[in-house]
């Protein structure tokens, strides 16, 4: 029977990462997966998405290129190609990958695992055989799936899930989303550059509700202006289909009143949920809480020499963080430094425009206690926003007033996602005003509203229209 030190279960963005880094450290590793490497994220999640928001993104600015003097004639799409080139782009990713592990010297085995007590691992082959190993570290990584919800018509065949929509182009023209948070508001953004009529229905008083308000009522507003409805502090109650017609109707209570929708197809975007089911053996008891797996500030489960990762675990289900927590896993097994810190997260929204954040909000800063000064710069008056014809946005810096520290920045504008970046290492490093200010940055260029933004702090900015004075 083969032992290991390391043996992770799921090749996702957490494992195979943590994988490759125990690889590095000298750990002989091995990772099993029992679907295709690089979990959700690479097949059903980040990669793919992006992929529909891009070829979208293409679509939309093709019709719209006579605003720059640019003419196309006859423009259309043709949406079987578009899944095709993302499946395409999601097979490259996946054979890197593959190719990362096998050049690390990382025994991949393909099937489904499960824990069995001392740390053996048994794995289901697709052939139907089992294969057994031991391991002196067991890392747990498999990963999540849409969650469900449990309403009556929620097993109709026109309700789907992301993964559905992602397997194959949906029928129709009317899409129902339930759920406001990201997977939501990202695939209104697809379908709706389409020509689509879409519903998005969520429970809280905001679209985004883990985000800054002002994000989110900017982006309610700017989906409008788009053709897609919200109804927030709302609920579906219940999913039937008219058979005659064919559509679905979602009734909703809306606000206190009934309201019904009609969509050719319904998507249940309302989260995900960790795959705990066949993981461990049936003597084998994990500490679980609310579905999420219980673990300590090194990562470790109840169980000796058990770790988890990922959204395995409480907190936010994020590749970036799940590979983050798989290194700082790895490496606290190993003794050695952490070389990355997993408690500052950038969130990020592929919508249009962009959206990222990163520390904290006004709102949370003052609840900690903390006096703050804020800074913001609205993108109309940034050069490259105007040019390129962006919509609304802004970039906003929340600094601590005594020490005029980074603490947290909102961004909602184009490129934002890649711009979230250093504002991060900002907040990572203690970085203040000065030190953000004193930055030359670029012209033209969307980054350089950062600059803007922090001197709006103090009243400084240049392309800012200084107060009027009372006379």
């Amino acid at each position: 029977m083969e032992h290991y030190d390391l043996f992770v279960i799921g090749a996702g963005p957490g494992g195979y990462v943590a994988a490759i880094r125990a690889a590095k450290l000298g750990m002989k590793t091995a990772v099993a997966e029992r679907g295709q490497v690089g979990g959700t994220c690479l097949n059903r999640g980040c990669i793919p998405t992006k992929v529909l928001l891009h070829a979208a993104q293409v679509y939309r600015d093709v019709k719209e290129c006579a605003r720059f003097g640019v003419t196309a004639a006859a423009v259309g799409y043709d949406m079987k190609s578009v899944y095709e080139y993302k499946e395409e782009s999601v097979k490259q990713l996946r054979e890197g990958v593959r190719s990362l592990l096998e050049q690390n010297g990382v025994t991949l085995y393909r099937g489904s695992a499960c824990l069995h007590k001392d740390r053996r691992i048994s794995i289901a082959g697709e052939e139907g055989e089992t294969v057994c190993c031991t391991a002196s570290h067991v890392l747990l990584a498999a990963g999540s799936a849409p969650a469900k919800i449990r309403i009556p018509g929620a097993g109709l065949a026109e309700v789907v899930s992301s993964d559905d929509l992602l397997r194959e182009p949906p029928e129709g023209t009317r899409l129902v989303i339930i759920g406001g948070g990201v997977i939501g508001v990202e695939f209104a953004t697809v379908f709706a550059s389409y020509g689509w009529e879409i519903s998005i229905v969520e429970a809280e008083a905001q679209l985004l509700p883990a985000m800054d308000r002002e994000i989110s009522q900017n982006l309610k507003m700017i989906l409008k202006k788009r053709g897609i409805t919200s109804y927030t502090d709302s609920s579906v109650e219940e999913i039937s289909k008219d058979e005659e017609s064919g559509e679905c109707i979602c009734r909703l209570t809306s606000k206190g009143k009934a309201l019904d929708l009609y969509a050719d197809r319904v998507l249940i975007a309302v989260g995900r949920s960790a795959c705990l089911t066949g993981l461990t053996d049936e003597d084998v008891e994990i500490a679980a809480d609310r579905g999420r797996i219980v673990v300590d500030d090194h990562f470790k489960t109840s169980l000796d020499g058990v770790y988890a990762i990922g959204d395995m675990i409480p907190g936010m289900q994020l590749a970036h963080l799940a590979s983050a927590q798989g290194i700082a896993a790895v490496e606290d097994m190993c003794g050695v430094p952490r070389s990355v810190d997993v408690n500052l997260v950038p969130s990020c929204v592929y919508t249009d425009p962009e959206i990222a954040c990163v520390g904290l909000t006004e709102e949370e800063a003052k609840k900690s206690g903390r006096e703050v000064m804020c800074g913001k710069f609205v993108m109309s008056a940034n050069g490259k926003s105007l040019l390129t014809k962006q919509e609304r946005g802004f970039i906003k810096l929340v600094f601590e007033k005594d020490t005029e520290i980074l603490l947290g920045a909102q961004l909602m504008c184009a490129r934002a996602t890649d711009m979230i970046g250093e504002l991060a290492l900002a907040i990572e490093n203690g970085l203040d005003y000065a030190a953000l200010v004193k930055v030359m940055r670029a012209h033209p260029t969307f980054y350089e509203a950062v600059t803007e933004a922090a001197e709006s702090a103090k009243g400084e900015a240049i392309h800012i229209a200084p107060p009027r004075k009372r006379r």
